[in-house]
């Protein structure tokens, strides 16, 4: 039996690629490239020797620190290329490459000339904006000052000490000195204060005023035309125009404060109309003057950020990449002669050599005198889990991770899940309708393939296109599975040929509940579309989706503790074999594969036999006789042999194992034998060729008894709970079917029964949203979550222990943009 194991090929994704921990002294001058090289390559994972150190205290703290630096340089950048809208392709010539510190002159040179670009940029849009205002409030406080022109004259109404929420909006002479002209004194006549004021602010800008003046105030308002750029966020605001009216000078200070805690704005305006024309001729000047000022210093700045955006992409990759490799560096150790490096990692065996020669080719390139020693070291831990998958291995691979990642050549259940999985979710989602759609979808995703993956997508879309090949998968197993239901949206179709059953009689040539008998052989393949619509359909289906539900449980289940058995043989415990594989194959056939063998008997014989009665009394009656239940000659004495070797299994489970360990700890302590002792239970991270298997460990046989305890009870429960939890495929494709014939019952064919178009219409609508966002999405969802349920706890739960980590080398190709 070994000779015929050890004869079979090996499957690549069965077992994780054999490891080899390597030390590398590198010297100084050729440290750089050759970690550069060895990211090209991304076949090794460095270990860190410098794990009790924090980040400064590193040899390249300051590298690091200084690609940080010019990572934020380049991020300013970006958000300064997108704030202004423009779209910079990177260059199709080949640039040379540049080095760091020339790269990092540049970029501090281009953010010192953005900067103050920027400064200078809102300073002027500052100007610009308190000019307009000005202009604004000229034009729009006319029509108030014109009213209460009866009340006092020009000279003495006039407002000269207006005051400003910036002292930059007023460049010529003219207007200083009429703001700085000394007012006459009259206390008792009108006065006035106009400005300008955020919208949202007015209500309660307006009830201050009045709370303060105690309603001895007239306001005035009248909303602005044009709204206004904030020059600190580029958004357009909008703006209303005040006058207020007051009497006295305590009114005027309190009217400025609030006027100054509100932020508006306010502006000296002239009763006189010669004056406001001249103001108005000075305002416009200015402003022209300040646009043109404005989109000459827009378009300088835009050349400025389209010079940078040009080779945007390749500084970001060139200094990301930097960044890796300086902190890999601060990984390394120097050695004892501070003129080399050393450092540790894990490879796989198969990339020794390809190594090998990227660390001679990083010695040439880098003119070094000294080459890189490169030797393979004894492992003392164990060794990170690596698989090479594919496209379309991926996706279910990383299924698999997400419970857990398989320990060191551990059997990998990704292998068997590429069918298993989309198999179970068809089981449950089985109409080849739906089946197509989900086919139409799947393929939208492989032909755009090459588009969105060169693209950066939100979190469902990426999640979706991710995994377009299981999704490919599910949509033909779906097919498969509803054309064996015979169910196309729920309708059945004569695709094989025809029903095996016809009427009677002509009396029920319309009838589908009574009158029907089978006249010729079984329908070829599937269900027979006469079930559809019969009095027996539910019953019929029932039982053979619930049967078909324990064959498939039981079948996966058996699979798990099949490969359970190759992973002790693997790893070389043979106690796990005897009193563990062993025992549990025989406690869940004796019961569950007992009763799966019932069914194919049943369905093989057409046996009227009650299997519920049968298991039930196997326990409550074993030697009672089944009569008319019983299958096959020899049924009664098998059924009590079956319980007995199922009682027997028990405690085999639980008490040798212990005790064999005990025995075999005691040995090896006495000296009698130095042999590894290769079980989990003693040594969880003893793995071939690891050193840890020589360490002496404290052995607790306490604690050793209640694990296998715990084990044997989970075990024995869980064979009947997992069994029971593989009836949620039988639920699972009843529902889905279940609405899938009430959407079309109830709504499209009661829809189409009217002659009215328009009711045609909203039938075949809502027939359509129903079948898109409850059956194709929400009944997807569920399917998929209850098949990863399946995998994971009853079929993963065998033999996996996932309780490794993975393989992550240091690769350039797995930077992502966040590591920044």
């Amino acid at each position: 039996m070994d000779d015929f194991l050890d004869k079979l090929p090996q499957m690549d994704l069965m077992r994780s690629e054999k490891m080899t921990l390597v030390q590398l002294i590198i010297p100084v001058e050729s440290a750089h490239r050759c970690v550069t090289y060895l990211g090209e390559l991304g076949l090794l994972q460095f270990r860190d020797l410098n794990a009790d150190k924090s980040p400064f205290q590193r040899t390249f703290a300051n590298q690091v620190k200084r690609c940080g630096e010019m990572s934020r340089k380049l991020r300013f950048f970006k958000d300064q290329i997108d704030k202004a809208g423009l779209r910079c392709s990177p260059r199709h010539e080949l640039e040379p490459d540049i080095e760091l510190g020339d790269l990092e002159r540049q970029l501090a040179d281009h953010e010192h000339e953005v900067l103050e670009m920027n400064s200078n940029s809102e300073k002027l849009r500052q100007t610009y904006n308190e000019l307009l205002e000005f202009k604004i409030v000229l034009q729009k406080a006319n029509g108030f000052l014109v009213s209460s022109n009866a009340h006092a004259t020009g000279d003495e109404t006039e407002l000269h000490e207006g005051t400003y929420s910036n002292n930059g909006f007023i460049e010529t002479s003219s207007l200083l000195e009429q703001e700085m002209r000394p007012e006459p004194l009259n206390q008792s006549g009108l006065r006035f204060i106009s400005g300008i004021i955020n919208k949202d602010k007015l209500l309660r800008f307006e009830r201050m005023l009045f709370r303060a003046t105690r309603g001895n105030m007239l306001f005035n308002q009248t909303p602005s035309d044009e709204e206004i750029m904030d020059p600190s966020t580029s958004e357009m605001v909008e703006k209303i125009v005040f006058v207020v009216f007051f009497s006295g000078e305590q009114a005027r200070t309190k009217i400025l404060k609030i006027c100054e805690a509100f932020g508006a704005n306010c502006y000296p305006v002239p009763e006189d109309t010669t004056k406001q024309r001249q103001l108005t001729r000075e305002v416009l000047s200015r402003l022209s003057d300040l646009e043109a000022t404005l989109d000459a210093g827009t378009r300088h700045r835009n050349d400025a950020l389209n010079a940078v955006g040009y080779s945007l992409t390749k500084w970001m990759t060139t200094v990301r990449r930097e960044k890796a490799v300086y902190d890999t560096l601060n990984m390394l150790n120097f050695d004892v002669t501070k003129k080399c490096l050393v450092g540790e990692g894990w490879c796989p065996t198969f990339a020794k050599t390809q190594i090998h020669e990227v660390l001679q080719r990083a010695t040439f390139d880098s003119n070094s005198q000294v080459g890189v020693i490169f030797h393979v070291m004894q492992a003392v831990e164990s060794p990170p889990t690596y698989f090479r998958t594919n496209k379309l291995t991926n996706a279910f691979q990383e299924i698999i991770d997400a419970y857990g990642v398989a320990r060191y050549q551990e059997a990998n259940p990704a292998v068997y899940s590429v069918v298993t999985y989309p198999f179970l979710f068809a089981v449950m989602f089985g109409d080849w309708g739906h089946g197509l759609c989900l086919l139409l979808g799947a393929l939208y995703l492989l032909a755009r393939e090459r588009k969105l993956s060169s693209q950066k997508l939100g979190s469902f879309m990426e999640m979706l296109f991710g995994g377009r090949y299981v999704i490919l998968l599910m949509a033909l197993f779906s097919i498969y599975c509803g054309l064996i239901y015979n169910e196309f949206f729920s309708v059945p179709f004569h695709i094989f040929g025809g029903s095996a059953y016809k009427c009677r009689d002509t009396t029920c040539s319309d009838a589908y509940t009574v009158g029907l008998i089978k006249y010729r052989e079984p329908y070829p393949f599937g269900v027979d579309p006469s079930w559809r619509g019969s009095r027996s359909e539910l019953p019929y289906l029932n039982s053979l989706k619930m049967k078909m539900s324990i064959l498939l449980g039981i079948a996966q289940m058996n699979l798990g503790l099949i490969l359970s058995f190759f992973n002790a043989r693997f790893f070389g415990s043979s106690l796990d074999i005897r009193y563990q594989f062993i025992p549990q194959m025989i406690f869940l056939n004796s019961l569950f594969g007992y009763l799966s063998l019932l069914i194919i008997i049943k369905w093989c014989t057409g046996s009227q036999a009650d299997l519920y009665h049968v298991m039930i009394y196997m326990f409550l009656s074993p030697t009672e006789e089944l009569g008319e239940n019983e299958l096959f000659w020899g049924q009664r004495p098998l059924q009590i042999l079956l319980l007995l070797m199922a009682f027997i299994a028990v405690p085999w489970m639980l008490f040798p194992k212990p005790f064999a360990l005990r025995k075999i700890h005691m040995e090896r302590f006495q000296g009698r034998t130095y042999g590894v002792l290769g079980t989990s239970e003693v040594d969880l991270d003893v793995e071939p060729g690891s050193a840890r298997g020589h360490q002496e460990e404290e052995f607790n046989f306490s604690e050793i008894f209640v694990h296998q305890l715990i084990h044997s009870i989970e075990f024995v429960l869980g064979s009947v709970s997992n069994t029971a939890s593989y009836l949620r495929l039988w639920a699972l494709s009843l529902a889905h079917s279940e609405l899938s014939t009430v959407f079309y019952e109830k709504v499209l064919l009661l829809a189409w029964g009217y002659e009215n178009i328009l009711i045609r219409l909203i039938g075949l609508v809502v027939f359509a949203f129903a079948t898109a966002f409850i059956l194709l999405m929400m009944e997807t969802l569920s399917a998929f979550l209850h098949a990863l349920r399946l995998h994971w706890v009853e079929f993963m739960g065998k033999f996996f222990h996932g309780d490794g980590y993975k393989f992550k080398p240091f690769s350039f190709a797995l930077i992502s943009d966040d590591d920044e």
